[in-house]
């Protein structure tokens, strides 16, 4: 019998390295092929855990690349595919749309393509799992109930609408040609390797710099925060007990305005500095809202704590500190 061999497309980026650093570890007898173009957002260094391991191996390719992704599947015959690759940062998209829909888009139907035509209609031991994020929902108010699988699909950013695109061609596959596909949408991740744009490590990287903090607006909306580790947890489990054809959303279950994740993150790095707790407060500066900013997100993870029998084991107040613990410089 041939090895167990798992394609993981954007292995270098945040969640990408998390999950390899867990998936290389627990499965020795996978062989497990990271994927990647290595965008400003991918990092090898990232890796450096599980790089030297017997079952990791290193592919530089872009995933829009037609003819080099087909090789791909010559050569390894995957059996199963993890898709994160992607554009992920919403003021990139809104500067440069077409970039997200080539990675995003494209990207995702190159893959599943090359899949169909590698499986050949032999589907019962193969996978295609992609994931996606809570943004294709849109918008929630404060009085609306979280999103369900089930929530209609009402994407506001370039970003946000090239994910919903890319989740319906993963569905159309399921649907046209039977290839058996998984998705999950997850709420807005935190913990270590994330690229210093996003709001935690923008925000600690600034306060490190007495550098002046941006805050969209009044800081008002409100974003449903998991921990990475708990992420990769369930992808592991969709990934092996999920239901082909199925959608799960993933929440941490621990929503929080931004301006107050803000002043939090001021609090624990200033004491983690040895200054006054709250001093940094007069780097917080207020700026112009971003266009189509979402107020809301919040994610009923019902279905996989139903199915799967996940739920978030992280605590928040212990997960941003052992957070900012990781982002802070090293004596």
């Amino acid at each position: 019998m041939s090895r167990y061999t798992l394609f993981v497309t954007g292995g270098a980026g945040f969640i990408g390295a998390n999950l390899l650093e867990y998936m290389v570890l627990k499965y020795p007898t996978y062989r497990i092929v990271n994927i990647d173009k290595l965008t400003y957002a991918g990092n090898l260094n990232n890796l450096s855990r599980v790089a030297s391991q017997p079952n990791y191996l290193f592919e530089h390719v872009d995933i829009c690349d037609l003819e080099r992704v087909r090789a791909l599947f010559r050569t390894y015959q995957p059996d199963g595919i993890i898709h994160l690759a992607a554009e992920s940062h919403v003021d990139r998209s809104i500067e440069s749309p077409f970039e997200f829909v080539q990675t995003n888009v494209f990207g995702t139907l190159t893959l599943l393509q090359c899949a169909r035509e590698a499986w050949q209609g032999e589907y019962e031991q193969h996978r295609f799992y992609h994931i996606s994020t809570d943004e294709v929902y849109g918008a929630l108010s404060a009085q609306d109930t979280p999103f369900t699988e089930k929530s209609r699909y009402e994407p506001h950013s370039p970003y946000s609408a090239s994910k919903a695109s890319s989740d319906h061609f993963v569905r159309a596959y399921c649907d046209t040609y039977g290839l058996p596909t998984l998705i999950s949408n997850c709420s807005n991740n935190y913990g270590p390797h994330q690229y210093p744009e996003k709001l935690i490590p923008l925000v600690i990287n600034r306060i490190v710099r007495s550098q002046p903090i941006p805050v969209y607006g009044k800081g008002e909306n409100v974003r449903d925060w998991l921990y990475v580790g708990d992420h990769v947890r369930a992808i592991d489990l969709i990934y092996h007990q999920g239901r082909v054809g199925a959608t799960y959303n993933i929440g941490g279950g621990h929503e929080m305005s931004n301006i107050e994740l803000v002043r939090l993150l001021v609090q624990l790095v200033d004491k983690r500095l040895g200054r006054e707790v709250g001093a940094s407060l007069s780097l917080i500066q207020f700026v112009t809202d971003r266009a189509g900013h979402d107020f809301r997100y919040a994610i009923d993870s019902s279905k996989v704590r139903d199915e799967l029998g996940w739920k978030p084991e992280t605590d928040f107040e212990k997960g941003i500190v052992e957070t900012v613990d990781w982002y802070l410089p090293k004596d």
